[in-house]
């Protein structure tokens, strides 16, 4: 008698095509090999046979063959071409006949040969996304042969199943990639300046073992580069939410370069303000500036006045390149402060010193 697909897919001998789809999409989903690596071989092998039921049962041709005569009948012979159920004559043979006037012709390829089980599941959710309120079965789907017999489509799936011409009713052949999850993923200047680690939790749907969607937390891992710069974006494949189509979204994250209080990032270069009064800037002055990686770094001036504005270089106190290696520099404005009021007396001295 051979395997009953109906109980494969767990639905009764009248089901109609819309529960047939909704059956097959909670069976292809519970058993992808993807979704059981523990048991790789039974998952393979109940994938196999939840396609196969549903590429016969959603056919009304070999749905009708299946009825009459079992797999054993349906994989006899050549598979049909056309006919309503139940008017399958003929076919004459030299392999003999089935009850009730159905005749099989023995032309080398046998009779029904199931398909990739890969290729009805993404067939599937590439033509219909996988919905559970589509109705009236599989409209359009009929083998359309062009001169030679060959279909429109090209796949295995397309050619042995009867779901040919895809592009008679505007459906692509391939399944289209949902768009990617982005997030921002702010980070301080010392972090981009050092390297960090950082660990986010994500929530998304997947579904589970019943192939119903739930929400699942995951701990997403990203090594941040130092040098880094903002833009910067850093994908996790497949790690979003499960689409109606069967595809998962990505995720990107952005990287976003928060505010300094100090230090404002220019390329590879940083710059900073340093304020100094009238009297540093005439007659000298030594600073000492916290890095972005905990160090002192002294600055100093003794030999030259500084002029309101004024920018100094530092060599290799910059933001390190994430390609190279290589830091920039550190560009220091001077900001003057000027007094606000000055005494006679000082108004007097500083005529005799600078007059």
């Amino acid at each position: 008698m051979g395997r009953d697909y109906y109980a494969i897919l767990g639905v009764s001998k009248d089901a109609s095509d819309d529960d047939i789809k909704k059956a097959y999409r909670k069976q292809a989903l519970k058993w992808h090999p993807d979704r059981n690596k523990d048991n790789s071989e039974k998952a393979k092998e109940k994938f196999q046979e939840v396609g196969e039921a549903f590429e016969v049962l959603s056919d009304k041709n070999k749905r009708a063959i299946f009825d009459q005569y079992g797999e054993e009948g349906l994989k006899a012979g050549p598979a049909p071409s056309g006919g309503e159920p139940g008017g399958f004559s003929g076919f004459s043979t030299e392999g003999g006949a089935f009850p009730g006037g159905f005749t099989f012709t023995s032309t080398g390829g046998g009779g029904y040969h199931p398909s990739s089980a890969d290729d009805i599941f993404k067939h599937f959710f590439s033509a219909f996304g996988g919905g559970e309120d589509l109705g009236g079965g599989m409209p359009g789907f009929s083998f359309q042969s062009m001169g030679g017999g060959r279909p429109k489509s090209s796949s295995r799936f397309a050619q042995q199943s009867g779901f040919g011409d895809f592009d008679s009713f505007g459906q692509t052949q391939t399944n289209q990639k949902p768009p990617a999850i982005k997030r921002p993923l702010p980070v301080t200047l010392e972090a981009l300046y050092t390297g960090t680690t950082k660990r986010l939790k994500v929530t998304r749907k997947q579904p589970d073992a019943s192939g119903r969607m739930t929400t699942t937390d995951k701990v997403l891992t990203i090594d941040i580069k130092p040098g880094w710069k903002a833009g910067t974006k850093i994908l996790f494949k497949n790690e979003g939410d499960m689409m109606e189509n069967g595809q998962t979204q990505d995720i990107v994250f952005i990287l976003e370069e928060k505010p300094h209080d100090l230090f404002k990032r220019e390329g590879d270069n940083l710059r900073m303000n340093i304020k100094l009064s009238l009297v540093e800037a005439l007659t000298g002055f030594t600073k000492t500036i916290t890095t972005l990686d905990g160090r002192k770094l002294k600055v100093s001036n003794a030999s030259a006045v500084v002029q309101p504005g004024q920018v100094s270089r530092v060599a290799n106190e910059g933001m390190p390149n994430s390609k190279t290696g290589r830091k920039g520099d550190l560009m220091i404005k001077y900001d003057v402060v000027f007094p606000t009021s000055l005494t006679t007396d000082q108004k007097d001295t500083i005529r005799k010193t600078l007059g």
